[in-house]
């Protein structure tokens, strides 16, 4: 009797050991049959997922999330370095760090993919891209070219609609681009950021008594051998900019400027003359230290004489996106604290 009992108890504990293991292959066959199901849904989303946004050319519809994206105009890439990528192909990237200066470096992976003016198609073709960006009043003649290779978005920064408030259309054109991308929150963070910024440079000119300066404010470069002056509108991102700050621009033009700014020569300065003057140069091309120097026209104009004149570095980039805004911020209040 005790070898029948014993042999039962045997025979469950066999059954039982058995049917533990079943259980336990069971398990792990249906969480990698999970696993495969949730990786081909993602691949599935990828796949499927479709945004349509308005560009300069009318509604265009982006099939899938793009990687892979050349960039023909400084803006657009600047825009993407703040939504935390980076460009494949930049037009113009031996001279993008002269003029734009936003804090991140590309990496040597970046391929450069000719001038803004006219990008190389070859070398644009063989990045293989998943998206191309330019902008019509460059690229419209090849906008034909440039689709064959990969779908391409035109933006029109200079168009009469996006000249009434260009911050803003900046504003737009850096949301439309998070969108494409699938970074619409980290674009609410870049936004915010920069609103955080405008209130605290804004706060350091409080600090030093200096909030609600009047002011003219130009980029000034040579020109045919003759010193030229841009004097930036209202309605140019700089100036929004600036006015964020608390402070009040004095340069008015009659006519609404599309690229923000009213290009002349220093005598237009004369109107100006009680003013607070801040003005843009790079280093090798300082027309008042160099061409300017001596000229009565220029020696002879009020803020000159009474020390109201602030220079900002070549590097202020007055065209940009959210992180350009942040430094050209910054930089105007460098100017305006630094002594003269």
């Amino acid at each position: 009797m005790k070898k029948v009992w014993l042999f039962a108890l045997l025979l469950g504990l066999v059954l039982l050991a058995a049917c533990g293991g079943g259980t336990d292959e069971g398990s792990e066959n249906e969480e990698t049959n999970d696993q495969e199901e949730k990786e081909e849904e993602t691949s599935e989303g990828e796949e499927t997922r479709s945004i349509t946004i308005e560009d300069a050319t009318g509604e265009k519809t982006i099939e899938g999330t793009p990687k892979k994206v050349v960039v023909l105009e400084w803006t657009y890439a600047e825009n993407l370095q703040a939504l935390g990528m980076e460009p494949v192909g930049v037009a113009g990237l031996d001279q993008y760090g002269d003029w734009v200066n936003v804090g991140i470096p590309f990496s040597e992976d970046v391929e450069d993919v000719g001038t803004r003016q006219e990008p190389n198609l070859e070398a644009i073709s063989r990045l293989d891209p998943d998206l191309i960006i330019g902008v019509d009043f460059r690229h419209e003649a090849i906008k034909e070219d440039l689709e064959s290779i990969a779908p391409t978005v035109m933006f029109a920064p200079y168009s009469e609609e996006a000249a009434q408030d260009q911050f803003q259309n900046m504003i737009d054109e850096f949301n439309t681009m998070a969108k494409i991308v699938d970074k619409e929150d980290k674009a609410d963070e870049v936004l915010m950021n920069m609103e955080e910024t405008f209130t605290e440079q804004q706060a350091r000119l409080e600090e030093a008594d200096k909030d609600g300066m009047n002011y003219v404010i130009s980029q000034a470069f040579t020109m045919q051998d003759t010193p030229t002056l841009r004097l930036f509108t209202d309605n140019s991102m700089v100036a929004k900019i600036m006015n964020n700050l608390g402070m009040e621009n004095d340069y008015e033009s009659e006519e609404l400027e599309i690229y923000g700014y009213t290009e002349t020569t220093v005598e237009a300065l004369q109107n100006y003359q009680d003013s607070n003057f801040f003005y843009i140069v790079q280093e090798e091309d300082n027309i008042f230290e160099e061409q300017l120097a001596g000229n009565p026209v220029w020696e002879d104009l009020g803020f000159v004489q009474e020390g109201r004149t602030y220079q900002m570095p070549g590097d202020a980039w007055t065209f940009g996106g959210p992180l350009s805004a942040e430094v050209l911020a910054e930089q105007v209040v460098n100017a305006a604290l630094e002594e003269n």
